[in-house]
């Protein structure tokens, strides 16, 4: 489980391929208090440390997880938000993450608002995924509220300390991200469609 709280920016150094999978090294300023077999999340995609090497450690995105997320698009020196798994006892800052990406999303437009940010993100409503108003979102791995909550399509306001501790820095119109809809939003959505 995780929080959508970013603890730092990662950066891409290699990629290798390996049948229809890809080991990704990443070095970021955590690799140090990292060990083999945990969980980290990537852009809000939960993956395993599989080897750690001075300041990088290497993790393996399978083929379902490429197809799912835009981790594919990675390259060499691409930045990706890094959080840890929370401890048991620890605050809950953010929302509940399982590290889980239900579907990826477009970036429609940025429009800079008072000192802040408002992206807005389309999605493919056919998949049956819901934002609800002022619900959390997870884009990026990052945990945030929704506004202007549409079908296929929502919102979210980034306060500076985001913008520029996180990838929302480099995120473009067109360009692809990840998205984990609330949990308990799913649940809800479950519990009203059953009783139906």
């Amino acid at each position: 489980m995780f929080t959508g709280i970013i603890e730092t920016i990662g950066e891409v150094k290699e990629l290798k391929q390996d049948q229809s999978n890809i080991h990704i090294t990443i070095a970021s300023n955590i690799t140090s208090e990292l060990k083999i077999d945990q969980s980290v999340a990537h852009n809000g995609v939960c993956l395993t440390v599989v080897s750690i090497k001075d300041d990088t450690y290497t993790v393996t995105a399978i083929d379902e997880t490429l197809a799912k997320t835009n981790l594919y698009m990675l390259s060499k020196g691409s930045a990706i938000n890094l959080e840890r798994a929370m401890k048991l006892g620890d605050r809950l800052d953010g929302h509940i993450v399982q590290g889980h990406v239900d579907q990826t999303a477009i970036c429609e437009s940025i429009e800079e608002s008072d000192g802040s940010w408002i992206f807005t993100f389309t999605y493919d409503k056919s998949l049956n995924n819901i934002t609800i108003e002022k619900g959390s979102i997870t884009v990026n791995g990052v945990s945030l509220t929704v506004v202007n909550s549409k079908t296929n399509s929502f919102s979210v306001a980034i306060i500076p300390y985001t913008f520029l501790n996180t990838t929302f820095k480099y995120i473009k119109p067109g360009n692809v991200v990840n998205l984990e809809f609330d949990v308990v939003g799913k649940y809800v959505k479950k519990l009203f469609e059953n009783n139906q």
